[in-house]
């Protein structure tokens, strides 16, 4: 059984960032992302009017004829959240630990995506994975999502963030925008973000005390 605070708290959440999503985040969201999620169709003959960025050189070069890639936007998204949930985040000196920040961030994300019909999955994670949820779509998916953020208890104390990319990359073959939520107290990352961010749409945010934090797209 849940615990009737973890209930009310989870609740309490829902109401501020449905509030949230609907007045501020939710057109960021969409023209921040929905843009970005494009799959390639065809390879066909470039017709007058027929932008000439997408021009695919190496099929013109082949047949002596100029030719165009297509792309179609792809119907959803899939949202996921990589959370370290390691012992450093369980601080906070001005009302809220460091993991409840995380946990209200990672609401406003899952709940802006549900709203454009997106998928959200979540991997909390230390020095091994905690937990995995696949993506999914639905209010009671990103509520579940929410709960598990505030009621789990990590098994372990450190944090190994490039085990963390790793699994993710192992668990979702399709390109995916991932938010990778730590204090980042962890050396050596810029090489396993890199490595991430050439499969998927990767923005890393850095948790800080005082109530803040920031976002960080490694291109």
């Amino acid at each position: 059984m849940i615990p009737q605070e973890i209930l009310k708290q989870i609740r309490r959440i829902q109401i501020f960032t449905n509030r949230t999503v609907n007045e501020v985040f939710a057109g960021e969201y969409e023209s921040t992302f929905k843009g970005r999620g494009m799959q390639f169709d065809e390879v066909r003959e470039y017709a007058p009017g027929d932008d000439v960025r997408t021009i695919d050189w190496n099929v013109t070069a082949r047949t002596g004829k100029p030719y165009i890639k297509r792309y179609v936007e792809e119907r959803e998204l899939t949202v996921m959240m990589l959370v370290d949930l390691s012992a450093s985040g369980a601080f906070g000196t001005i009302g809220k630990l460091k993991n409840e920040l995380a946990a209200e961030l990672c609401a406003v994300l899952a709940f802006s995506a549900i709203k454009n019909n997106d998928k959200v999955g979540l991997i909390t994670f230390t020095d091994r994975i905690e937990r995995f949820i696949p993506p999914q779509k639905g209010t009671e998916h990103v509520l579940r999502v929410i709960r598990e953020l505030l009621y789990s208890k990590p098994l372990h104390r450190d944090t190994n963030i490039p085990m963390a990319l790793d699994y993710l990359a192992k668990v979702i073959k399709k390109k995916a925008t991932v938010f990778l939520v730590s204090d980042f107290i962890a050396t050596d990352l810029k090489k396993p973000l890199r490595l991430i961010n050439k499969r998927h749409d990767l923005i890393a945010v850095a948790i800080r005390d005082r109530r803040r934090f920031r976002c960080l797209p490694w291109g």
